[in-house]
């Protein structure tokens, strides 16, 4: 196999440039703390006692922080983690959502105070309330619940740098589980302490006095709260990127690794998000500085400009749309598997809606033919198929996947639908581009070719959830009418070919491919637009009105265009023919 390296300009670390606020940001440690100390000397020019709140997204380094504050030299310190429910008690209550299943949970829809034991909240409130002047310091996840700081400094942190930390021996917030597989601790972080500290920053974006980005260890940097909402606004308004990231995989292949410039030490990698805002970051460039936060910030502070007011109704402060890259050129199969319907991703797991999909080939080996499972073969016997899964689970014998399951060639440029409840499983010596609604973790896995994890663990496998959510009707005659070669042609002209390319009925989102050789204006219909450029070198999208600055976006790079923008133009480099697909929800 020859993987062809393409244009080599795909960018991994992207700054996303915010205009003024130049003096409101900081990246020296020594800048930080005369900035806080100026910053609580002007409070106490007014009252005798000034209250700081270090408040910290689970996952933080407390003793950086704590060395922060000392620098401030306070008359005094509150942690909050000493009035938190000791582990046993908060294990046993949140046992419902932590589950006994290696993968899954339940989505937790309780608030942070549950972790707390209202009495020393209470004891520490008076303690508060007692001291009469001087600096009183705050620091922990949700400070404010032991009193309402004067200054407020939100302590943020990205998820793909709090699963780094786990993966290292960080243990899930007041916990000891420093040892658990990195499966439990990225279930607790998932279902239940990002949630609740998502729910507590959101009702506190207007009162942060100061953002401090903690990702990198102790190089904090801090910037206004608002240069940080300032920033947000800008962004609501403009396409932007997000910061990728990129990890190794059982299945893992070389493409990525080849086109985009990645450690060439390393054996393979399998797939890389450049369009989750959930799990991304931002790159927020002010005054030659960069302040990295999670895009989730922008998700949930500017819901409105970002989604659209159609979408909002349907998704609240959410974003519904998932773009993420899947490489097996050099590597092998991905699992066998299924998605949940809507009613049993809700009645199991509390989501709302459910993982459909599809798999856009971004590029396929050429040197030999290239496949995809996809659907039942006719006729399947269902407690057969059922039998044969579960002996190949114990190890007694391979699962035969070519009796059950159809395989169908694809080649580049090739736009395959996955609707919940199908059978599939992109094959090996693909560059998948993976267009889907955003509840990613929920796969179940049927088979995976008998592999052992990245662990050296079993991969997990979920029979039982499996067979409740295949569709048994959708059969090689269902996969042809259906979710292969479903593209049509809008419009086609000298320089350009619009083409509907997906998704299936059952699916909410909708994909148009562009093939351009010049400009084209697209209308947003009141919904944001998750893009990627499939071919060519490059390409602008740029303002109709001159509301924001022309936004280059190159090779297999994923933007996000804001709905607020409304209307925007897709100019191709000069000579050259572009493809870029664009996501959206009907």
């Amino acid at each position: 196999m020859n993987i062809q390296k393409k244009y080599g300009n795909y960018e991994l670390h992207p700054k996303m440039k915010i205009d003024g606020y130049e003096k409101e940001i900081w990246d020296e440690k020594t800048e930080i703390i005369e900035e806080l100390k100026r910053a609580v000397r002007e409070k106490r020019k007014k009252q005798k006692k000034c209250i700081l709140a270090f408040d910290l997204y689970p996952g933080v380094r407390k003793e950086e922080i704590f060395r922060l504050a000392e620098a401030l030299q306070p008359d005094c310190i509150f942690d909050t983690e000493e009035c938190a429910k000791d582990e046993q008690t908060l294990r046993k209550e949140f046992q419902d959502y932590i589950t006994d299943d290696r993968v899954f949970g339940i989505m937790c829809h309780k608030t942070i105070d549950t972790w707390f034991e209202k009495e020393k909240l209470e004891e520490a409130k008076r303690e508060i309330e007692a001291v009469e002047s001087g600096l009183v310091i705050l620091i922990g996840t949700a400070a404010e619940l032991l009193a309402k700081a004067d200054l407020l400094v939100y302590c943020d942190l990205t998820r793909w740098e709090i699963q780094l930390r786990y993966r290292v021996g960080m243990a899930n917030w007041h916990s000891t589980n420093c040892d658990d597989p990195i499966l439990t601790k990225y279930k607790r972080g998932f279902f239940i302490e990002w949630r609740l500290a998502d729910r507590y920053k959101k009702e506190r974006y207007e009162r942060f006095s100061y953002l401090l980005d903690t990702e990198k260890e102790n190089m904090p940097v801090l910037a206004t709260g608002n240069a940080f909402r300032g920033a947000l606004a800008q962004l609501s308004g403009k396409p932007f990127r997000m910061e990728p990231y990129f990890d190794p995989g059982v299945w893992g292949g070389q493409w990525m690794k080849e086109n985009f410039g990645l450690d060439a030490s390393k054996e393979n990698f399998a797939w890389s998000f450049d369009g989750v805002p959930e799990e991304n970051s931002l790159n927020l460039e002010i005054g030659g500085k960069v302040l990295k936060v999670p895009a989730q910030d922008l998700v949930l502070y500017a819901p409105h400009e970002l989604l659209g007011e159609r979408v909002h109704s349907r998704f609240g402060a959410e974003f519904p749309i998932r773009f993420d890259l899947l490489d097996t050129m050099g590597g092998q199969n991905l699992s066998l598997q299924v998605h949940p319907l809507t009613e049993y991703i809700y009645e199991k797991f509390g989501m709302p809606y459910t993982q459909d999909e599809s798999y856009y080939l971004l590029d396929a080996d050429e040197e030999e033919e290239t496949f995809i499972y996809l659907g039942l073969k006719k006729n399947v016997n269902k407690t057969e198929m059922e039998c044969d899964l579960r002996a190949a689970e114990k190890g007694e014998k391979p699962f035969p996947a070519e009796k059950y399951v159809n395989k169908i060639p694809v080649k580049k440029h090739d736009h395959v639908l996955i609707p919940a409840g199908t059978v599939h499983c992109s094959g090996k010596n693909t560059m998948v581009l993976e267009i889907s609604a955003t509840p990613y973790i929920f796969t179940f896995k049927l088979w995976d070719w008998g592999r052992l994890g990245m662990d050296g663990l079993p991969r997990p496998i979920h029979i039982e959830h499996g067979m409740k959510n295949i569709q048994w009707d959708r059969d090689t005659k269902w996969v042809y009418e259906n979710i292969i070669g479903q593209q049509k042609t809008l419009k086609k002209t000298k320089d350009c070919e619009i083409e509907r390319t997906g998704l299936h009925s059952r699916e909410f989102i909708d994909t148009i491919r562009y093939t351009l050789s010049a400009p084209y204006t697209v209308l947003m219909d009141d919904t944001v637009h998750v893009i990627n450029l499939v071919d060519g070198r490059s390409a602008r999208i740029e303002s109709v009105d001159g509301r924001f600055e022309p936004f280059t976006v190159h090779y297999a790079e994923t933007a996000i265009v804001p709905a607020a923008v409304g209307t925007y133009r897709i100019v191709p480099e000069e000579g050259e023919t572009i493809k870029m697909v664009a996501a959206s929800v009907r």
